[in-house]
C-alpha cells in the first residue's frame, strides 16, 4: 500500500513539474495570451503599427503619376525587296507574281513608353523608340491618339511627340537629377512587353555612367544607373523620385546582368527640351577635338597637382579647335573662366552655348599656361532627320481603306469550306497602312469577308462601295467581318474606320 502511495506521489510530482516547465517555456516563447481590456483592438500592447515598420506604400504615388505615363506604338513600313534582304528565308508563302510582290509593303511594329510634360499634349520618349517610324500611336488612360514627332535628338536619345485631345492631359513635373544620390529610392513606370503601367522600384545605383551605346551618343552619355527593373518596352518611360518628380528617362538595359538599367538624367532633357519644342532639333556648339579625363598617372606625367581638366587626345581637321590653335596633348583647365573639372563639364558647357559663339580657353601645354580664343561651329549630324519623308499618295474613293476586294463567289466558298449562307465581299489583300489592319484583319492565310457595313448586309462589291461612298466625311463606319482559315470559322471582328 505504501508502495502504491509512493508511486502515486512520484507521478503527481512529475506531472506538476511538467506543467510548471511548460508554462515557463511558453511564456518565454510569447505563447501565453495577454490580457486585453474590454473593447481593445487585437493589436498587441506596445507593438509598432504595421504601417510604421519597413518601407511605406508607394500606391498613392503610383496613383498620382500613372495617368501621365503613356505607351507608344511605332509602325515602320518596308518594301518587299527590303523585307527579302532582312528575311532571306521565306517559306510557306503564297506564290505571287514578282511585279506584284515588289509593289507590296510590309509592316513592322514596335513599342515603348513615354510621359506627358504639358497639359496640351507634349510627350517625351527615347529617340530610338520612334526612329524611322512612319506611324505613331500613343495610348493614354485607355484612349489612343495619333502622334507627330516635334523634335528628335540622337545624341541624347531623346524625342518630343505631340498629341491632340479635347481635354487637358495630366502631366509630370521635372525634378533635379543632379540632386539625386546613389541609394535614393526611385520608381520606373512604363510598358515592358506591352504591359501598360508596370511599376518597378529600386534605388539609384550610380551616376555619370558612360556605357558606349553608340557612336552617336558617346559624347553625351551621362546615365543614371538603377536597379529598378527596366525591360524592353520601358524605353522612354519616366524614372520617378519619391516626390513624384521625373529625375530620368529610362533608356537602356545591360544584357549580361540583372537589375542594371540606365536612364538619361532629366537635367539633360531640360537643356534640350526648348529646342526640341521650338525648332525640332538641337543645335550644339562644337570644338572638333577628342578629349579624355585625366587619371592620376596622367596628371603626374604632365606635372599637374590635380586630375581636374580635359586632356586633348585628337584634333579633327578644319574644325574650330584646329583653327584656334589647340593641339593634341593640351590640357583644357578653364573655359570662359569656368573651371573644367572633367570632360563632362567641358562638353556640357560648349554644347549648351550653340554655334557661332567665341569662347576663351585656358590650356596647359608643356607646363605653360596659354590662352586660346575659339569660334564654335555647329556640331555635325545633330538634329538631322532619320530618313526622308515619303510623299503622301493621293487616294480617292474606297482606296482610303487600303484593301483589295472582290465578290465572294461559289468557287472560293467551296475551296475554303465557307458555309453557303455566308455572303459578302472577300478582302483579297490589305495594306499594312490600312485602318482595318489595326483592327486585326489580315488577308494572308485567312479569308476575311465583309458581311455588314453600318448594320446593313453586304452581298456584293457594289453594295460595299455604295454604302461606304455615301457615308459622310469624318463619320465612323461599322464593318462586321467574318473570318475563315484551315476549314474552320475564326472569331469575327468589328472594325470602326473613320472616313477621311
Amino acid at each position: 500500500m505504501s508502495g502504491n502511495l509512493q508511486r502515486t506521489t512520484t507521478t503527481a510530482t512529475l506531472v506538476f513539474g511538467a506543467v510548471i516547465f511548460g508554462m515557463v517555456l511558453s511564456g518565454g516563447l510569447d505563447m501565453v495570451p495577454r490580457a486585453r481590456s474590454e473593447g481593445a483592438s487585437d493589436q498587441l500592447v506596445g507593438a509598432a503599427p504595421v504601417s510604421a515598420v519597413g518601407l511605406p506604400s508607394l500606391a498613392d504615388l503610383v496613383e498620382r503619376v500613372a495617368p501621365a505615363v503613356v505607351s507608344i506604338d511605332a509602325s515602320t513600313f518596308e518594301s518587299a525587296a527590303e523585307r527579302r534582304r532582312s528575311q532571306p528565308f521565306e517559306f510557306f508563302r503564297r506564290p505571287r507574281n514578282r511585279d506584284e510582290e515588289d509593289d507590296r509593303e510590309f509592316r513592322r511594329d514596335s513599342g515603348g513608353s513615354g510621359f506627358l510634360v504639358s497639359a496640351d499634349g507634349f510627350v517625351v520618349t527615347n529617340n530610338h523608340v520612334i526612329r524611322g517610324a512612319e506611324r505613331l500611336r500613343v495610348r493614354v488612360g485607355g484612349r489612343e491618339y495619333d502622334a507627330e514627332v516635334r523634335g528628335a535628338d540622337g545624341a541624347t536619345d531623346l524625342a518630343l511627340l505631340k498629341i491632340e485631345g479635347g481635354d487637358e492631359f495630366a502631366y509630370l513635373d521635372l525634378g533635379d537629377s543632379d540632386a539625386m544620390r546613389p541609394g535614393d529610392w526611385v520608381m520606373a513606370i512604363g510598358s515592358p512587353a506591352g504591359l501598360d503601367n508596370t511599376v518597378t522600384v529600386g534605388v539609384i545605383s550610380a551616376k555619370q555612367r558612360r556605357i558606349g551605346i553608340s557612336a552617336e551618343t558617346s559624347s553625351f552619355e551621362n546615365f543614371i544607373q538603377t536597379d529598378a527593373a527596366i525591360n524592353f518596352g520601358n524605353s522612354g518611360g519616366p524614372l520617378i523620385n519619391l516626390a513624384g518628380l521625373v529625375i530620368g528617362i529610362n533608356t537602356a538595359i545591360n544584357w549580361g546582368s540583372e537589375n542594371i538599367g540606365f536612364a538619361v538624367p532629366v537635367n539633360t532633357l531640360k537643356t534640350v527640351l526648348p529646342q526640341l519644342r521650338d525648332v525640332g532639333r538641337v543645335r550644339r556648339g562644337y570644338l572638333g577635338m577628342g578629349v579624355d579625363d585625366l587619371t592620376p598617372e596622367a596628371a603626374e606625367a604632365f606635372g599637374l597637382d590635380s586630375t581636374d581638366g580635359a586632356l586633348v587626345t585628337s584634333i579633327t581637321e578644319d574644325t574650330p579647335a584646329e583653327k584656334g590653335g589647340i593641339k593634341v596633348g593640351d590640357i583644357v583647365v578653364k573655359i570662359d573662366g569656368h573651371e573644367v573639372v572633367s570632360i563632362r563639364s567641358l562638353i556640357d558647357y560648349v554644347s549648351a552655348l550653340g554655334p557661332d559663339v567665341e569662347v576663351e580657353m585656358e590650356v596647359v601645354r608643356r607646363g605653360e599656361t596659354l590662352e586660346k580664343r575659339v569660334m564654335l561651329a555647329e556640331r555635325p549630324g545633330d538634329g538631322e532627320g532619320e530618313g526622308d519623308e515619303r510623299e503622301e499618295e493621293e487616294e480617292s474613293g474606297i482606296e482610303w481603306l487600303g484593301i483589295r476586294y472582290q465578290d465572294l463567289l461559289p468557287g472560293p466558298k467551296s475551296m475554303h469550306r465557307i458555309p453557303d449562307d455566308v455572303n459578302g465581299v472577300w478582302i483579297t489583300d490589305i495594306s499594312p497602312r490600312s485602318p482595318l489592319y489595326d483592327a486585326g484583319i489580315r488577308a494572308e492565310n485567312v479569308v476575311s469577308v465583309i458581311v455588314e457595313v453600318n448594320g446593313e448586309e453586304i452581298s456584293s462589291v457594289e453594295d460595299l462601295e455604295q454604302i461606304v461612298g455615301g457615308a459622310r466625311s469624318g463619320s465612323r463606319l461599322r464593318l462586321y467581318v467574318r473570318r475563315f482559315g484551315n476549314g474552320q470559322e475564326l472569331p469575327p471582328l468589328f472594325a470602326f474606320p473613320a472616313k477621311p
